[in-house]
């Protein structure tokens, strides 16, 4: 059902795949948008190794959301820093593409739990995180993607 890597030399292994969307701060996920157009936005994610989703939070509203409600089948993909080597003009870098359905998280203690730990990947501040869970923690949406095929590739630009 969901396609491999065309060019095998290039694919990333599982553990690679997965290292990258734990240290990955931002993606884009694309979602089947209005009148079938697709539309993809930029996001930042937390990797749960302990059931092996991507979360996501959100507001309440928007395209996305109704895109999702509509159809929950989705792709997110992240991609690397890259690095330059031998002083060479182009990089090399990795890619990894999840596919999935999304899931919505209605639990409250595991919301704030999970934004605690993606907030984790941005600051090491905790007043900043207990205040913004507070002030903000009740208007926040959650979800997660519940990997349905993970594909990674080490790309070359030139």
């Amino acid at each position: 059902m969901f396609r491999e890597v065309a060019r095998k030399k290039q694919a990333l292994d599982a553990e690679k795949s997965i290292e990258l969307l734990k240290t990955a701060r931002r993606g884009v996920l694309a979602v089947l948008g209005d009148d079938g157009y697709p539309y993809a936005v930029p996001l930042n994610h937390f990797y749960c190794p302990e059931d092996g989703k991507l979360y996501f939070h959100s507001g309440m509203t928007g395209h996305k959301l109704d895109a999702i409600a509509r159809c929950p089948k989705v792709s997110y993909n992240v991609i690397s820093e890259g690095r330059r080597l031998d002083g060479n003009w182009y990089l090399e870098f990795d890619s990894v593409t999840v596919f999935g359905k999304v899931e919505i998280i209605t639990d409250r203690e595991k919301l704030y739990d999970i934004a605690r730990r993606l907030s984790h990947k941005f600051t090491d501040d905790e007043s900043y995180i207990e205040r913004e869970i507070r002030q903000s923690g009740q208007g926040t949406f959650m979800f997660a993607i519940n990997p349905e095929h993970i594909t990674g590739k080490h790309v070359k630009e030139r």
